[in-house]
């Protein structure tokens, strides 16, 4: 039933094919320093989504504060978690140029400086532009990157690798709404903001674990070595071969097929040589002219990565399994985010504040998401286990449980459905898995960065949604039976799709054989 990039017979052009010949593997590919990436990860998971799933105990605060609707105030904790997920593509394009520790460490500088700024709001849309905007985009550095970097890390044990570092938005939700909670009772909110404000700058210091691996290591992770990668891979050696050369005074180009503008460096730093050894005064423009030279070499070639994964014969959008991804996602987000905003509200309105109080229900479903990541990810790892089945049975569950929410109005029963939310939502973990598994490893920051874009657009419009709804029939019941009923639309694509092009792949063959 699952449909990989093989299945499907898309080809990006790396030539890399799962049944190669295999050479020997890198130490740190499903050991060593990839058991540190998860860990960044895991810390980042629990400092941004984590953070961001616990922003209903914000909302209240906000709503009391500001006395605006609720449609309105809901913008603040939408924009947040959307412009994270939104800003995928173009995090992507960062990643390609910068690397994802870079990318990931000034992310989070910015998400520190969002919170802090957000300390001293004075209305609504000043949080738009300091927490929703400002802590968003930064939070979005540095999310993608830990999610890319366990990707490139792991091979047999993705699932597993996925689920372990992912459950920090579990642990996050349930530590975060606890610490929110007491600062906010015992600081107020403004200083509660302003002090998670300096522990998100803990950020900087899980983007600086995030080792990144050689082009070769990448390809050793599927144990390949194809004739298209080792062209690639001379051809990266001979253009930092290049880059050598400049410091090689008096030597002359040879090669005719090298960029213009690192000919141009190779002679005018020829020049400087022989003006060095008359006078010393040009060697420090020498050295901003090589830097210069340089990253504008990076960033053009990074710039190229990037756009032909989005447009070109290469493009991601070719392959129409990945399209039917980008669908679902685009109605999937919506209906996780929504219960954790608005349900401490759904609790007041139903009278059960204080069972709520005592064991939160958000708190609950951050708990055995934990589990529910951790669990699915074993599954999917087993080798008579299809990781698409696994993930379209872990989306049914939390559609249906999405349905029957609002029918519920005893804790005891609410609390039942939280706890399957929660585990049936742990197939987040295995989204970058069945993503790598259509496109590949190389493709994987922008593709990923694409569905989280999607997501976040779901995410960014669920809440507000919701909001509205209330404000017209003060009931959340139709949001949660609208939002459902577009996640099932998602779901018909993701079963749909796949069965359409098997069904070619079957009939193609014999159409070549009539003709």
């Amino acid at each position: 039933m699952y449909a990989s990039r093989e299945d499907i017979g898309y080809d990006f052009g790396d030539g890399s094919k799962v049944g190669s010949k295999p050479i020997k593997p890198n130490a740190n590919i499903d050991g060593g320093w990839a058991w540190m990436i998860v860990l960044s990860s895991f810390f980042v998971h629990i400092l941004v989504m984590g953070s961001q799933m616990a922003l209903g105990i914000l909302n209240m605060e906000w709503l009391e504060e500001f006395n605006q609707s609720r449609g309105l105030t809901a913008w603040v904790s939408s924009l947040s978690m959307g412009i994270t997920l939104i800003v995928g593509p173009f995090i992507g394009l960062f990643i390609s140029m910068c690397g994802c520790r870079t990318t990931a460490i000034m992310g989070g500088i910015l998400n520190a400086l969002g919170w802090i700024l957000s300390a001293y709001a004075s209305n609504v849309p000043y949080l738009f532009l300091t927490f929703g905007v400002t802590a968003g985009i930064g939070s979005g550095m540095v999310y993608l990157p830990a999610v890319v970097m366990v990707g490139q890390y792991f091979h047999k044990r993705r699932a597993l690798a996925q689920g372990l570092s992912t459950t920090g938005t579990g642990f996050g939700a349930f530590l975060m709404t606890a610490l929110l909670k007491y600062l906010c009772t015992e600081f107020g909110w403004r200083n509660a903001v302003f002090i998670q404000g300096a522990i998100s700058l803990n950020l900087c210091a899980c983007g600086a674990l995030m080792r990144p691996l050689s082009p070769k290591d990448v390809r050793e992770k599927y144990g390949v070595r194809s004739s298209s990668a080792d062209k690639q891979a001379k051809a990266l050696s001979h253009s930092a071969e290049t880059g050598k050369s400049n410091g090689a005074l008096g030597e002359e180009v040879e090669k005719k097929e090298e960029p213009t503008n690192e000919e141009g460096l190779g002679s005018v730093q020829h020049e400087g040589a022989g003006g060095r050894a008359r006078s010393g005064r040009n060697m420090h423009a020498l050295r901003i002219l090589k830097a210069v030279s340089q990253l504008t070499v990076t960033v053009r070639r990074g710039f190229a990565m990037w756009s032909s994964s989005y447009f070109g014969a290469a493009s991601l959008f070719t392959n129409r399994v990945f399209v039917a991804f980008v669908i679902w996602a685009l109605f999937a987000y919506s209906s996780f985010v929504i219960p954790f905003i608005h349900l401490p509200e759904i609790v007041k309105q139903y009278n059960l504040s204080s069972q709520n109080n005592v064991f939160p229900l958000t708190s609950i479903i951050a708990i055995v998401h934990i589990f529910g990541k951790v669990i699915l990810g074993i599954i999917s790892d087993l080798p008579c286990i299809s990781t698409w089945n696994v993930f379209l049975m872990a989306n049914f569950t939390l559609v249906s449980c999405i349905l029957t929410l609002p029918l519920m109005h005893a804790y005891i029963s609410l609390a039942v459905l939280c706890a399957l939310i929660g585990f049936s939502s742990g197939y987040f973990s295995l989204m970058p898995v069945v993503t790598e598994d259509l496109v590949g490893t190389k493709h994987l920051a922008n593709a990923y960065g694409i569905i989280i874009c999607a997501n976040g657009i779901s995410a960014l419009l669920g809440p507000p949604f919701a909001g509205w709804i209330y404000d017209i029939t003060q009931k959340y019941d139709f949001s949660f039976y609208i939002s459902g009923l577009l996640y099932m639309v998602g779901i018909v694509f993701l079963l749909i799709q796949p069965c359409i092009q098997r069904r070619r792949l079957r009939e193609k063959p014999k159409e070549e054989t009539q003709a």
